[in-house]
């Protein structure tokens, strides 16, 4: 019975939390890629710079800060038409639905992913994501109607005891 009562609670703390399985990423992180990207720039390979702009990119759109997931949509927009292979494009797409996903513009997301997954179809990461996304989109709607019909109680009850008032 406890494990039951365990697990209600777990799973509404879930649904009100967004628990989603996409990875976070830590300031730490995000400042140790800055010098990979300053000392890459300083170097003569492209490939080395492009490489490192990706893993920035991907360390801003996993941060929970929401200047740094900004910052990496606005990189990753710059870049997409510079996008030299098929998967190197997927990959930059995806990245970029995660960023969207993190500011809230779930439908933006839906259609990044959307199109991840006409590239590659059994993609998971971009499967977990569609998940994460509808599953927000979902819980935005049932907390809608749970606010809409709380307004309309509210005002019914106040409709009632004013007429009650008057009688």
């Amino acid at each position: 019975m406890e494990a039951k009562i365990g697990q209600f609670f777990e799973s509404i703390g879930t649904f009100f939390g967004g628990g989603d399985q996409i990875p976070w990423c830590d300031r730490d992180v995000i400042a140790g890629c800055e010098r990979e990207v300053a000392d890459a720039a300083k170097g003569n390979s492209e490939e080395q710079k492009s490489q490192s702009i990706m893993r920035l990119s991907w360390a801003l759109v996993h941060s929970s800060q929401a200047e740094d997931v900004q910052r990496g949509i606005a990189m990753l927009e710059a870049s997409l038409s510079n996008s030299s292979s098929p998967l190197q494009q997927r990959e930059k797409i995806y990245l970029l639905a995660v960023g969207y996903f993190r500011t809230g513009e779930f439908s933006r997301s839906r259609q990044l992913v959307e199109q991840c997954l006409e590239i590659a179809p059994d993609w998971r990461q971009a499967l977990v994501l569609k998940n994460a996304v509808e599953d927000r989109i979902a819980k935005d709607g049932v907390i809608g109607i749970g606010i809409t019909a709380t307004a309309l109680g509210l005002i019914a009850g106040g409709i009632a005891a004013a007429l009650t008032r008057r009688h």
